[in-house]
């Protein structure tokens, strides 16, 4: 499963995601639900335009910031 972010780039330079490819599809972040640290780097939960609920992690130690999916919700939530 090949992962691609694309980030608003703000003072602090990756800020936060706004579209995430996952193999051929892109997804546009409606909403970052949940963000948050870890000893591995930088955690965001967010809502795409498909209704449903990923998990994208930045593991910020490597170089560019490594991307990867950490979960992803099948149906939406209600």
């Amino acid at each position: 499963m090949k992962l691609e972010v694309d980030c608003y780039a703000g003072r602090k330079g990756d800020e936060r995601p706004l579209r995430f490819r996952l193999d051929d599809r892109t997804y546009v972040v409606e909403e970052v639900v949940e963000q948050w640290y870890g000893p591995e780097g930088a955690f965001y939960k967010v809502r795409a335009d498909d209704g449903k609920l990923y998990v994208l992690g930045q593991q910020e130690s490597l170089p560019g910031g490594s991307w990867h999916l950490v979960s992803g919700q099948q149906k939406p939530e209600r």
